[in-house]
């Protein structure tokens, strides 16, 4: 698995993959607007767009995408090992009823997402085998469940030497996530009724801190 994200999705929809599976139409103007609200340090220039199949940016480059009842967004802010320390701007309730974090590395196997109602969080995950369970907040949404009753065992039960530190795969496990809270998948068995993330657009903006004159 070569998968990577660092993504934050706001709603009042509590499941945002019924606003994305419709292709919304992407919003360009009200996406400017919102990215100099919320990262008024950085200046922004334009670059060329990307999708939701690439959300995990490199710390000097934003992906923001702003559809009638979705905002997409994926910048460094969102790869943090403790996602109950998102900021408050992203999570508190001002971008959408619903909010959900999604992070992952392959290189690693880590995991981390989030999902919180008008800035209370409901559901925070953060594992991977070299750290072990980060955090592990809330109670387990309905498609964790399987994973942890060992029904998508990371290794093969048979094999003598399987000494992985949890029953599932993390990245297993976030591809389930992305499912469940943005209706596609990036890896593995893609169900063909799912939407693809290529169809999704999203506006790319280059990071430039602001220089400040000193009169």
């Amino acid at each position: 698995m070569g998968a990577k994200t660092w993504m934050l999705v706001c709603s009042d929809d509590a499941e945002p993959s019924r606003i994305l599976k419709q292709v919304p139409n992407l919003n360009r103007e009200k996406t400017d607007e919102l990215v100099k609200e919320l990262f008024p340090k950085d200046k922004l220039e334009p670059i060329e767009d990307g999708s939701l199949s690439y959300t995990n940016p490199p710390d000097d480059i934003l992906y923001a995408g702003c559809f009638e009842g979705v905002t997409v967004l994926a910048a460094k802010e969102f790869a943090l090992d403790f996602p109950t320390k998102l900021d408050a701007r992203f999570v508190g309730g001002a971008l959408g009823r619903f909010a959900f974090s999604h992070a992952m590395h392959s290189a690693v196997d880590w995991l981390a997402f989030s999902k919180w109602e008008n800035g209370k969080l409901l559901r925070a995950l953060s594992l991977s085998p070299d750290s072990d369970i980060l955090e592990d907040v809330g109670e387990r949404l309905p498609f964790e469940i399987p994973f942890w009753e060992g029904k998508h065992p990371a290794t093969d039960p048979e094999d003598d030497e399987a000494d992985y530190p949890f029953a599932f795969h993390p990245l297993e496990l976030g591809e389930e996530a992305l499912k469940a809270f943005f209706g596609y998948q990036l890896e593995g068995y893609i169900d063909e009724s799912l939407l693809e993330p290529e169809e999704i657009p999203l506006v790319g903006y280059r990071r430039v801190k602001k220089k400040w004159k000193l009169w």
